[in-house]
């Protein structure tokens, strides 16, 4: 779905290049996710993959054409959820969504539908004006499902909500790949890259650090050993044990056997930990 090569972009006016020679590719289905940082670089390269940022350096193809060759029809294809809401404030959330609707040659979403995937479907009648930041983004990710699109750009879409509707939009982005959408997702937050995300890029400083799964990261980082916490004379005691040969360690099979058991985790380190190892830098 995207493929680019040597991308890089420089602001006018600015000495510093805000990306540097990425390189990296999407697949279909794939949830893709672009992780730093705030000037990382995220929100440039995604402003350049959604065509708001021209004059740029390198190859960057979409939907299997370059992307410099994309005219309008380029936004029937793409949805696009930005990190700053940019709402009509005025109008309320069912006319915003009706006049994005009209923009599109392509059948659209009811925005009555639309409004009960985010949970807004009672504050349809209200001026956006009077949204809060959590509400305003969640309408922000239904504008981008308006007309359906294969590929969705999200820019930090839980930023500002509960846990609840953070949970919602990102139930929302897994319905949207088990329909068959590409998803490429910017966030800093490493826990719902954890969740959602098939492969990570670590961007630091306008440079791409690492690609890969999530998963493999853990068990790459991580600690091959167990944790078990155990409740013995009275107090929660903890014991460590390496995982090669556990299944033959009389110490743990002891625990097992006699102790009451109160946690056992395998060492995986986070991603957020991979992150601070691999480019030296926090999140923050």
């Amino acid at each position: 779905m995207i493929r680019v090569a040597n991308l890089s972009f420089t602001y006018a006016g600015s000495q510093k290049t805000a990306v540097r020679q990425l390189d990296f590719h999407v697949a279909k289905g794939e949830i893709f996710g672009f992780l730093g940082p705030s000037g990382a670089g995220k929100s440039t390269t995604q402003k350049i993959l959604n065509g708001l940022l021209r004059g740029y350096e390198g190859e960057v193809t979409v939907l299997e054409r370059p992307l410099s060759t994309w005219g309008s029809d380029y936004y029937e294809h793409i949805g696009v959820s930005f990190e700053l809401p940019n709402h009509y404030l005025k109008l309320t959330a069912v006319e915003n969504l009706t006049y994005y609707s009209a923009l599109y040659q392509a059948k659209t979403r009811p925005p009555l539908e639309l409004l009960a995937m985010v949970g807004l479907e009672n504050d349809g009648d209200l001026p956006v004006g009077r949204f809060s930041k959590g509400m305003k983004n969640r309408l922000s990710v239904a504008r981008a499902l308006v007309h359906s699109p294969e590929l969705l750009f999200l820019d930090e879409p839980t930023s500002g909500l509960d846990p609840v509707n953070a949970r919602r939009i990102k139930n929302i982005i897994r319905q949207q790949q088990a329909a068959g959408k590409t998803i490429f997702l910017t966030t800093h937050d490493m826990h719902v890259a954890s969740d959602l995300c098939d492969r990570v890029a670590f961007i630091v400083d306008g440079e791409i650090k690492l690609i890969d799964a999530p998963d493999r990261l853990r068990l790459q980082y991580g600690r091959r050993q167990v944790q078990v916490a155990f409740q013995q004379n009275g107090h929660v005691e903890q014991a460590m044990f390496e995982l090669a040969g556990l299944a033959e360690n009389g110490r743990f099979q002891q625990l097992l056997r006699d102790e009451a058991i109160q946690t056992m985790h395998t060492q995986e380190a986070t991603l957020e930990e991979i992150f601070i190892e691999v480019t030296g830098r926090q999140l923050a």
